[in-house]
């Protein structure tokens, strides 16, 4: 009696019968070992980085950076290639770190600006992403403010401190203001720019599923785009904080305290080097920190998310 044969071949069978032909069934099990196997190499090998590769990629570049910069900043000085109330020595910008420490001053410039940025931020924020929505669904909407939103990108933020002075004087709403003035309009355009990108197919299967509305916008539009909302995000507070910093410059007062754009100004008030100079690394480190700590990690989380940090 002939047993059936049901598609399983030995390596024996192999030798015999020589390679398979196209229609010939295949075994299911090859098929799942197959799947198995791209997925094992699609997977992203999850595992601790050791900390000397940590040390080596991550920290060691931009400390050398920092080491030329400070290198040649200081063969600059000594080369005298301008006089000392031009530039100032590492020391001397040192020397006014450590005294606005001693006075407890430095925590108190930093904390005035972020904390003004931070709530600004947060506030376009809210503004920014149902406006960017709003455009990117309603074609009336996109018609009638999309060129009005590419035209504010545009604009520098500091034509807007003039105004908002005048409108709302010398306070906290006025730099608000300007801060809203200079952030919504990217953080809408960016959130534009990633609905755009959505594969037409994904939302007609959401619709499908009975996705509609605010569900759709929530379960399938937003995580969609979120790759170009991100850097919409990063782009609008980029523009807070120069929009913040201009007008701290431009407009001083008792009552808004002393912030870094006040402390920039101050500095070349009083003809001080040393303290416009920490002035201006207090504005870089802040606009680095916040990346590091904020914004990077959301990217890359994105992004591990999505399958694409396996060569990162």
């Amino acid at each position: 009696m002939a047993v059936p044969d049901h598609g399983v071949r030995t390596e024996a069978d192999v030798r015999k019968d020589g390679p398979r032909t196209a229609g010939t069934p295949r075994d299911p099990h090859d098929l799942a070992g197959l799947e198995a196997g791209l997925d094992a190499l699609d997977s992203v090998q999850a595992g601790r980085t050791p900390l000397r590769d940590t040390l080596t990629r991550k920290v060691l570049p931009p400390v050398t950076a920092v080491a030329l910069v400070l290198v040649v900043w200081q063969l600059l000085v000594w080369a005298e290639v301008a006089p000392d109330y031009k530039l100032a020595s590492p020391s001397d910008v040192w020397g006014e770190v450590r005294d606005a420490w001693l006075q407890g001053t430095l925590l108190d410039y930093v904390w005035t600006s972020v904390s003004r940025g931070l709530l600004g931020f947060l506030m376009a924020l809210a503004i920014g992403t149902p406006l960017g929505l709003l455009i990117a669904r309603v074609g009336f909407v996109r018609a009638a403010v999309g060129p009005i939103l590419s035209g504010l990108q545009s604009l520098p933020s500091v034509a807007w401190v003039p105004p908002a002075v005048i409108w709302l004087g010398l306070n906290d709403s006025m730099m608000y203001a300007v801060i809203l003035l200079g952030a919504v309009p990217s953080i809408a355009g960016g959130l534009v720019a990633g609905i755009d990108q959505i594969p037409p197919l994904f939302l007609r299967a959401g619709r499908t599923l009975g996705a509609t509305g605010l569900r759709e916008a929530r379960h399938i539009v937003m995580p969609a785009a979120l790759p170009g909302y991100l850097a919409g995000l990063k782009q609008g507070w980029a523009f807070a904080w120069r929009s913040l910093m201009a007008a701290e410059i431009i407009a001083s007062s008792p009552d808004l305290g002393v912030g870094l754009g006040q402390l920039l100004e101050n500095g070349r008030n009083n003809s001080s080097m040393p303290q416009v100079f920490l002035a201006i690394l207090l504005i870089l480190l802040v606009g680095v920190a916040i990346d590091l700590l904020v914004f990077s990690p959301l990217e890359r989380r994105v992004l591990r998310d999505r399958g694409l940090l396996a060569a990162r």
